[in-house]
């Protein structure tokens, strides 16, 4: 089996042996992971409940962990190594206001075993997955670590005030220091379950300069896809339209947040989950999981992509089932049913110095509004722009067979809809609802080619 270790550059390469990272392998590393967390975690829950104060941003608390055991901590059988908790109290905060109980928490990262991931990406990370689906847990350079802490008091302020949020959430920093090297470390939530099978996964930024994937990426049993991909497979993802000003108004107030920290080169990571398609894989190999796991309904508040987009709640309650994992309904131009998860990642990327010169140099030789790396004020308003217009519509009125025109559009009441054209409102039936004559309940509304 093909396996990998850590070239000069902190990227995992092939040995022949257990995969490592930094000269840490990949066993020593998820264990002393969750070592670590057990330790801090479990020392918190002396310290009483409190408001978060601004130095307990800046707050990081060390720990030893020698081999044969100590006072406070278990022996183990990985090399001696040192862990590292940062803002432990603000993350605790931040962990509270999204439902995890030190408990659950625990649970989820030290009971059960850590499933490693494939890396689509260019960063060289690990990605560590929790076995109930709720957590990742991904390595991360020392700068996107510094960044992170300076950017946690605005993250805080931001958090409190829209929980229902599509940018990552945090729910730990930590760092392991053993034999002179540093492995920093995220907690974050889970975007994408495994228990839903995608069909289809993209990583979106709004660009179009090389925002193709790779011939190898294709080959992957699940590769994920960019922006030029998309608008060759895809012709936009509809939504009705309550649905869809709630996406665009989420991400419109995230893309505001990540302007004002000076981010950008950040993706919105978007899985495709097909139901038709998913009724003919049930039907071949009788189980319609990704992994053939029994999906687990998530216990985290605001975790799943109809609890995190704009809006009252109430649809996210009654979409938000093990079935669907809370994925949001949505269609294609062909009318197959669909369930959207999204999320925007990799946001701990500041336009510094090194950015400026990086986008200089391309937009000399290539067009500058569309390279990946840009000005943040501009990356968000391309980011919007083609969210907006190429991947995500809202449903069109078009000519229908037998009774004329009708709107097709996936409302939760479609017993009666309606549709407004040169000023006339005409109200149309669809069903008869058990013989009954029909009566408004839900205005569908949508626009008119």
């Amino acid at each position: 089996m093909s396996t990998t270790s850590e070239n000069v550059t902190g990227r995992p390469r092939s040995t022949g042996k257990e995969k490592t990272y930094k000269k840490t392998t990949s066993s020593a590393l998820k264990g002393a992971i969750q070592l670590g967390i057990g330790y801090t975690v479990g020392n918190l829950t002396s310290k009483p409940d409190r408001d978060v104060l601004m130095q307990d941003f800046y707050v990081v608390e060390s720990v030893f962990l020698p081999s044969e055991g100590s006072n406070l901590t278990p022996a183990h059988h990985y090399p001696d190594f040192r862990f590292k908790t940062y803002a432990p109290l603000a993350f605790r905060y931040f962990r509270d206001l999204f439902g995890i109980k030190p408990d659950d928490y625990l649970y989820s990262l030290v009971n059960e075993p850590l499933i490693e991931l494939v890396n689509p990406g260019a960063s060289g990370s690990l990605f560590y997955l929790t076995s109930d689906d709720e957590f990742i847990i991904k390595t991360v350079q020392h700068k996107e670590a510094k960044f992170l802490q300076r950017l946690l008091p605005g993250y805080y302020m931001n958090l409190n005030q829209n929980p229902r949020t599509l940018l990552p959430k945090f729910y730990g920093l930590y760092c392991i220091q053993s034999g002179g090297i540093n492995i920093r470390l995220v907690v974050m939530n889970n975007v994408l379950p495994r228990s839903v099978k995608m069909h289809y996964k993209y990583d979106l930024k709004g660009s179009t300069y090389k925002r193709r994937a790779s011939r190898k990426e294709r080959e992957k049993a699940c590769p994920t896809y960019k922006d030029l991909d998309f608008q060759d497979m895809h012709n936009g993802l509809y939504f009705d339209a309550e649905t869809y000003n709630n996406l665009m108004k989420t991400l419109q107030r995230d893309c505001r947040v990540l302007e004002s920290f000076k981010i950008m080169d950040y993706s919105l990571l978007l899985g495709v989950h097909v139901l038709d398609q998913s009724h003919r894989d049930l039907g071949d190999s009788g189980q319609a999981g990704g992994d053939g796991r029994r999906p687990v309904g998530q216990r985290v508040l605001y975790s799943t992509a109809m609890e995190s987009i704009q809006g009252d709640g109430r649809a996210a309650e009654a979409l938000t089932t093990d079935d669907t994992m809370g994925g949001i309904p949505a269609r294609t131009h062909k009318d197959e049913k669909l369930f959207i998860f999204l999320g925007i990642i990799d946001i701990l990327q500041s336009y510094r110095f090194i950015k400026k010169l990086e986008h200089s140099w391309k937009a000399l030789v290539y067009d500058g509004d569309s390279v990946s790396v840009h000005r943040p004020g501009f990356y968000a308003s391309r980011f919007l722009k083609f969210m907006s217009t190429q991947v995500f519509r809202k449903t069109q009125c078009k000519l229908g067979g037998g009774t004329g025109k009708q709107c097709v559009t996936w409302c939760m009441h479609n017993a009666a809809g309606f549709l407004k054209e040169r000023s006339i409102v005409i109200f149309l039936c669809e069903s008869g609802a058990e013989g009954k004559k029909c009566s408004l309940k839900r205005a569908c509304s949508c626009d008119v080619d």
